[in-house]
């Protein structure tokens, strides 16, 4: 018997008033695609490197109060952002080529949502210590989406 891979641990950030986890509870079997990434790092991370089952923290980001809310799984892995295609949608990019995309997205499905807001400020209070490595709570960090390790990923669920 196949011994199961263990998943990748991910930190999606997305602004609550455009997409939060409210209106990922709300799509048909509590699944969407992730669009509109535009930036490199974070394609590359979605194109490449998230596998189906991975798990993701859901974070609602550029609020009143930044901080994870949830958890979400990936079921679909990479595949090319059609809303970069088309002339009408927010995140149209007329360099991308259905022929040779650009832009990648995943799907992901809401698993839970975390028993309390927690919060980047507390957060933080951990960046010399158990997330110090974790790119969320290093300076000047902006990517929509991060890598973390198991062991930052169990602790920031032991704040919950």
């Amino acid at each position: 018997m196949k011994k199961k891979e263990k998943p990748n641990y991910w930190l999606m950030k997305s602004e609550p008033d455009v997409f939060g986890i409210d209106h990922l509870i709300a799509m048909p079997k509590k699944t969407e695609h992730w669009d509109g990434v535009r930036n490199y790092q974070a394609r590359n991370m979605m194109r490449d490197e998230m596998k189906k089952g991975d798990l993701v923290f859901f974070y609602h980001s550029n609020c009143k109060q930044p901080g994870i809310v949830g958890i979400m799984t990936v079921v679909k892995e990479g595949y090319p952002d059609h809303t970069a295609f088309d002339s009408n949608e927010k995140y149209y990019d007329p360099k991308s080529d259905p022929d040779n995309p650009r832009w990648y997205m995943v799907d992901i499905r809401h698993k839970r949502r975390l028993k309390r807001n927690i919060t980047l400020e507390e957060l933080k209070e951990f960046a010399d210590t158990e997330l110090k490595d974790c790119p969320l709570v290093r300076r000047g960090n902006r990517l929509s989406i991060m890598p973390l390790s198991e062991a930052q990923w169990d602790f920031i669920l032991s704040l919950e």
